[in-house]
């Protein structure tokens, strides 16, 4: 039996989705070790969206096969009671068919960087927006997103380590909001190259600041090498809202 489940995390203080040889805090190990204490099944998780060290979910979507039916409720509220009391927790269980995979069935993901433009510390967000202390431009910062919007060779926007073969994406939408001291970059696209997102935001940042023109986008992403873009944003400003099927 196929089981999709949607989880939420606080991925402040764990070593991101995947496995690691050498650590035992990733998302997917302890979710793993919930499952298994729960039905004893030594089973693998898949998910949609691998979110770094420190990253947060709101909507990570993840499957994994068992041997044998159970309750839909009990599922969520087993694995649920065996993750207590990290900061890691199961929202919602469905079965499903062989055919689905978290990762390949997904069509499009949403992501939303928080940022907090103020000069006061954090309290509340610390650890989970990144604090702004200069203020920024969003209509710099919108009229700059909207180059990037579109297929593109996004290779000036990815980590050196990026293992993806191929660095053309398709961003379907970026939108800055701001809310008070809240600012908010929300990005949509089918996939991702390794820290794609941040990067962007990271760059993004630069342009609200003032030291850098809207327009460059462009020249940035003809260069197409890494140093061409601008700092890459901490990860804990970042979250996997949700993944469409």
């Amino acid at each position: 039996m196929r089981y999709k489940v949607v989880l939420e995390y606080d991925g402040h203080n764990f070593s991101g989705w995947q496995r690691q040889k050498h650590s035992s805090n990733s998302i997917q190990q302890i979710l793993e070790s919930a499952i298994k204490n729960f039905l004893g099944e030594e089973i693998t998780t898949h998910c949609g969206g691998r979110t770094d060290v420190g990253v947060h979910a709101l909507g990570q979507v993840v499957h994994f096969d068992l041997q044998k039916g159970h309750k839909l409720y009990v599922v969520r509220n087993a694995i649920n009671y065996h993750l207590r009391p990290l900061p890691i927790c199961v929202l919602s269980v469905e079965t499903t068919n062989d055919e689905f995979h978290a990762r390949f069935s997904a069509k499009r993901r949403h992501y939303l960087y928080r940022i907090v433009n103020r000069y006061a510390p954090l309290t509340i967000d610390h650890n989970r927006a990144w604090q702004v202390c200069q203020k920024l431009d969003v209509n710099k910062m919108n009229k700059a997103a909207k180059y990037l919007i579109g297929k593109h060779d996004f290779s000036s926007f990815r980590a050196k380590d990026c293992q993806a073969k191929n660095p053309i994406k398709t961003v379907d939408n970026i939108e800055v909001l701001q809310d008070g001291y809240n600012i908010n970059i929300a990005i949509s696209a089918r996939s991702f190259l390794h820290n794609q997102v941040r990067i962007i935001t990271g760059t993004l940042v630069e342009c609200g600041r003032g030291r850098l023109l809207p327009e460059e986008i462009s020249n940035i992403l003809r260069k197409c090498k890494r140093s061409a873009a601008s700092t890459t944003a901490p990860p804990y400003g970042l979250y996997l809202v949700r993944i469409d099927y």
